[in-house]
């Protein structure tokens, strides 16, 4: 499992490293002032920082431990994945906020968050024991069914933005994976027409969308779209606060845990500031420099692990990488995409920033997998 030999120390991505060690800093920090107002702040905090720990712990030791060998039980972890996103549906789920999503197991967890590793992982290893093999139907299909099982339980919790962070991983896998384009051609070629029927279909016949999403999906959904015709249902104020919050910043911010009368994070105009929303605290108290900032951080993690799947020794070290990168990269810039409302409101934690150690120790691992395969990566032709 830990075949030291196999590893150069000087392919450690330590760049990578810093940038993580530098997000979670930051996000500590930013945590931090966004629950000001919050009774549990300490606990809170105190319960970020124990997910530090334990999670920067787990990605190191996951960067040691050959991913060869762990590859090779993804089936079993497949199972694992099914079995523990199965339980939610039942009566051990925990549900919160119209949905069920958690698990109480003496420490309560959110299976969906270790779904999206749990699939990269076996992703990574079915394309790789077939990689000669990738063009075939039974290959392509049975690709597809191992995401769509994981899919359609975490569809059913309903968590509808975890499904599609799912989705995009899994696309850029299957892509990565070298499809033939004869398979991406007829693939759009179906799913254009059908998308494009499937919303006009749903644009004519909006009661369809009271019978088949939630309400209060229906109602982020329609207040996105007609903002002044559904202003009444409430759907589009946590967005507009944190678009006011952002716009507060300025340049420079207002600095971190400041006491300011005219802050909408001081004034409780904000909701779900120390997950969904925290980027909206990051632009009031930090500005637009601070913002840059932060994406560029993010940016650059993601840059670094498409730099490592392009260097990675074999299929499955590649694909390990693009799967990592496609996470990060979706969930950024959804989470901000909603703080600033370029996107309907759906929750997702931005990385190293949101409260929840499911998602902190979900993007750990992540990260750890990412400098295995740098650690062991093939021979290049220039240095980074």
């Amino acid at each position: 499992m830990f075949r030291f030999s196999l590893y150069k120390r000087k392919n450690f991505n330590i760049y990578l490293v810093l940038s993580v060690i530098a997000l979670c800093v930051i996000g500590v920090l930013i945590l931090n002032s966004a629950m000001a107002n919050d009774l549990d702040r300490d606990a809170t905090i105190r319960k970020q920082i124990t997910g530090l720990a334990v999670g920067f712990t787990v990605m190191l030791v996951v960067a040691f431990a050959d991913y060869h060998f762990v590859l090779k039980f993804s089936p079993l972890i497949m199972l694992v994945n099914y079995l523990l996103l199965f339980l939610v549906l039942t009566p051990f789920g925990v549900s919160s906020h119209g949905a069920t999503r958690w698990l109480n197991l003496g420490i309560q967890i959110q299976p969906s968050e270790f779904a999206k590793i749990f699939l990269i992982m076996f992703m990574a290893w079915f394309y790789g024991v077939n990689e000669r093999r990738i063009n075939k139907p039974l290959v392509v299909f049975g690709g597809l069914l191992f995401y769509a099982i994981t899919a359609g339980l975490i569809l059913a919790e309903p968590d509808l933005s975890t499904t599609l962070v799912v989705t995009f991983i899994f696309l850029m896998i299957l892509y990565s994976a070298r499809l033939s384009y004869k398979w991406i051609f007829a693939a759009i070629v179906i799913l254009v027409p059908l998308c494009i029927g499937g919303y006009i279909f749903i644009m004519k016949n909006q009661d369809y969308l009271i019978n088949e999403l939630h309400i209060y999906q229906i109602s982020r959904v329609l207040s996105f779209i007609y903002p002044e015709q559904y202003q009444s249902t409430g759907g589009n104020v946590q967005q507009d606060n944190s678009v006011l919050a952002i716009a507060s910043g300025q340049l420079f911010g207002k600095g971190l845990n400041n006491t300011s009368f005219e802050s909408v994070k001081n004034g409780n105009f904000l909701s779900e500031e120390n997950s969904d929303f925290i980027f909206a605290v990051v632009g009031e108290e930090l500005g637009f420099v601070g913002c840059i900032a932060i994406i560029a951080l993010l940016a650059f993690v993601v840059l670094l692990c498409l730099r490592s799947a392009q260097h990675a020794k074999d299929m499955s070290g590649r694909l390990l990488c693009v799967g990592v990168a496609a996470m990060f990269a979706f969930q950024s810039f959804t989470n901000i995409g909603v703080a600033i409302k370029l996107l309907p409101n759906t929750g997702l934690p931005l990385p190293f920033f949101s409260a929840g150690v499911s998602s902190l120790l979900s993007f750990f691992i992540a990260i750890g997998m990412v400098m295995n395969v740098c650690l062991q990566r093939g021979e290049r032709k220039r240095d980074w």
